[in-house]
């Protein structure tokens, strides 16, 4: 199920994400979406709907300090409070001594990230990504509209995915990050 798809543009970062819930060979169109807010943090899920619901409603996303690098801060802090989410909320998984989650993406200050389900952190050089199973459509598609404006490089991703793969259902929502901090300039007296 699910095609979410994450885009770099400037100091922003773009998400969509599908509706589609599917069970074997039911779907359904969920009301809840896949992309929203938490923070100052973008984040798309796909996996499971229970993990995208507590990463909404109960993750507490980790203060940071500036001076701590934001690639470091996402596979230290970020991913401790979401272990310890996942866990408080009955979803991490244990088997064999093997701790696992599942697969979401998260913009953060202008940049894409990739949180696989062993917790690994990933960010694509490309400045694109896509998770899920549309994600080859979506990845062919952004690679094809490079120079289009970024919403609609997402939704074209997203309907590309839609049209060949049984898991993706619209409605889309798309939604942009919070530009990324920018220096305070001081008045001089």
């Amino acid at each position: 199920m699910t095609c979410i798809v994450g885009l770099v543009d400037g100091d922003r970062v773009w998400m969509g994400g599908d509706s589609a819930g599917v069970n074997g060979l039911d779907i359904t169109v969920r009301a809840d979406t896949k992309v929203f807010r938490n923070g100052d943090c973008l984040i798309g899920f796909t996996s499971s709907f229970r993990m995208g619901q507590l990463l909404h409603y109960r993750l507490e996303v980790p203060s940071r300090d500036g001076d701590v690098d934001l690639f470091r801060y996402m596979v230290v802090d970020f991913v401790d409070a979401v272990r310890s989410c996942l866990k408080d909320g009955g979803y991490a998984h244990r088997s064999n001594d093997v701790e696992t989650g599942g697969t979401f993406m998260v913009g953060l200050e202008g940049r894409l990230f990739t949180v696989q389900s062993d917790y690994q952190v990933g960010e694509a050089v490309r400045g694109y990504h896509a998770i899920g199973c549309g994600s080859d459509y979506a990845l062919g598609s952004l690679a094809s509209t490079a120079g289009q404006p970024p919403e609609e490089r997402v939704l074209k991703a997203l309907e590309c995915a839609e049209m060949f793969n049984g898991g993706v259902r619209a409605p889309f929502t798309i939604q942009s990050s919070l530009r990324r901090p920018q220096l305070a300039l001081t008045e001089a007296a």
